[in-house]
């Protein structure tokens, strides 16, 4: 029986609510049973993890609000914290309404178990945690950092427990530096860190600027409403007279087999967003672009700057060639690996396959990065998938995220996403410009020290580099320390209040 939004309170009963949450109870079973031959190639770390994954979709995918209303009336659990034990509590409930409801599976995971099982997992991902419950701090290295191994020890005492080296940037050679000077921190320190490597991905980018004027070819100046043509490096070369006579410059972007993926109408965004650009005319090898918002007070495009296309479909495989190449030394040194650009469980299967041909025994984990709009709305699929391996986590790139959804729609995504990793039990790295502000000037903003607080709902918490690292990694310490009292996971826990204990004691 299901409830609509237009039934009012007073209509409902407990035998209409009993009714619907009967039905969904019986959802989750028969899901189970459809589901059956995926859950059965999960890791046995994950088989409780899945089955409760499907449990929270299934409730997730039916109309809840007024019934909620009515339990929260009654005193009730509105289910709103059920994600990580969804069919024990929505049973339970049930349970409380008619006694001789339907009766869940014995096997289905309760709140102890579900507690255990994340626990369980972000340890086996991330190592025990520097400091009991409290999110793990992740650090970007550079190649600038690694001359200062007493920053890194330091780094290592204020609370980092993950080391990050982004594959974009740098080689082999710096990263093996990169890692001995953080081995030889941790022997100092006697602290533990892991080394994640992100792959670098497909760069989708402006690779180079051909200007009428040369001057112009390193930066271009643009505003809104001109025209600008993106090509490939080679028609660029081969074209100069026709651009000419066109009046207007090329952007040479990469992967060059993009031009062939966007459509007349699609938004193209570039530098992280701020130049947006509308798709206007598509030619041969050319598309047309106009530029139609401008959010930096230098206005000027540069060779190396990314783009994003959220309106294309974009066939573009996630693991490079040069991940590829890189992968044989990951899976020497590193415990943790990003998945950039990942899309669909196929994508998943790759990454798995080519790390299986270079560790026999010592497998890095997959981080399955969250930063394109379909790697959001195939995220149970490819959770699914990746509860295959004995370990697992999601990063939520919100940087890229942001741009791809609409910065309006980014609060309400990064919610989703870590609701359905927590049905999943699996833990999440909340990453991208956590303490921007003081890492780069050594003073916070108020709107980041409030981001970063959100940061304790997931299992880790990303930090850029910085001239003012350590203090950043300090700040958001005691930020997440204090924040413990309070949050877990999205469900709000009653600390005592210090103004609650001292007007009582007042009165009394």
């Amino acid at each position: 029986m299901t409830i609509t939004r237009k039934t009012s309170l007073q209509e409902l009963t407990q035998e209409k609510v009993s009714h619907q949450l009967t039905d969904i109870v019986k959802e989750m079973q028969e899901a189970q049973r459809e589901f059956a031959s995926q859950l059965s190639e999960l890791h046995d770390n994950f088989k409780l993890s899945g089955a409760n994954l499907i449990d929270y979709l299934v409730l997730r995918s039916n109309e809840i609000r007024e019934a909620q209303e009515y339990l929260h009336h009654v005193g009730l659990s509105s289910l709103t914290n059920s994600e990580s034990h969804t069919q024990f509590q929505l049973s339970n409930v049930l349970n409380w309404l008619n006694p001789n409801s339907i009766k869940t599976n014995n096997a289905s995971c309760n709140f102890e178990v579900a507690s255990k099982l994340r626990m369980i997992h972000a340890e086996q991902l991330l190592g025990v945690n520097p400091i009991q419950e409290r999110p793990h701090i992740m650090v970007t290295f550079s190649a600038e950092l690694m001359q200062d191994r007493m920053l890194v020890e330091e780094m290592l005492n204020e609370g980092m427990s993950v080391a990050r080296i982004n594959c974009a940037h740098d080689n082999p050679e710096v990263w093996l530096n990169m890692i001995s000077v953080l081995k030889k921190a941790i022997a100092k320190t006697g602290r533990n860190c892991k080394v994640y490597m992100d792959l670098g991905g497909p760069k989708i980018r402006i690779k180079a600027i051909s200007a009428k004027r040369k001057n112009e070819c390193q930066m271009l100046p643009v505003w809104e409403g001109r025209e600008l043509i993106l090509t490939r490096l080679k028609d660029a070369e081969s074209d100069v007279k026709k651009r000419r006579r066109r009046g207007a410059d090329m952007l040479i972007v990469e992967p060059s087999e993009l031009l062939s993926m966007v459509n007349v109408g699609e938004h193209i965004f570039f530098d992280d967003g701020k130049f947006e650009a509308k798709v206007t005319r598509v030619e041969s090898e050319l598309v047309y672009v106009k530029i139609v918002r401008i959010s930096t007070k230098k206005p000027y495009l540069k060779p190396e700057k990314g783009m994003n296309l959220p309106d294309s479909d974009l066939a573009i495989e996630p693991l490079t060639e040069e991940d590829k190449r890189n992968i044989p030394f990951i899976c020497q040194h590193a415990d943790l690996v990003g998945y950039s650009f990942v899309n669909s469980p196929g994508d998943v299967e790759m990454l798995r396959a080519e790390i299986a041909k270079y560790a026999s025994q010592h497998k890095p984990s997959i981080i399955l990065k969250i930063e394109r709009l379909s790697a959001v709305q195939n995220l149970p699929a490819l959770l699914m998938n990746g509860m295959k391996d004995e370990a697992l986590g999601v990063m939520i790139a919100r940087g890229d995220l942001a741009v791809e959804i609409g910065f309006e729609r980014l609060s309400e995504i990064q919610e989703e996403i870590l609701w359905i990793c927590e049905a999943a039990h699996v833990p999440v790295i909340w990453a991208t410009q956590v303490l921007e502000t003081l890492n780069k000037t050594g003073y916070a903003t108020r709107s980041e020290i409030t981001d970063a607080a959100m940061g304790v709902r997931a299992e880790c918490v990303m930090l850029n580099k910085g001239k003012y690292i350590v203090k950043t990694i300090k700040t958001l310490d005691d930020i997440l320390t204090r924040q413990l009292g309070h949050v877990n996971k999205k469900r709000y826990i009653m600390r005592p209040l210090g103004i609650a204990r001292s007007f009582i004691q007042r009165g009394s």
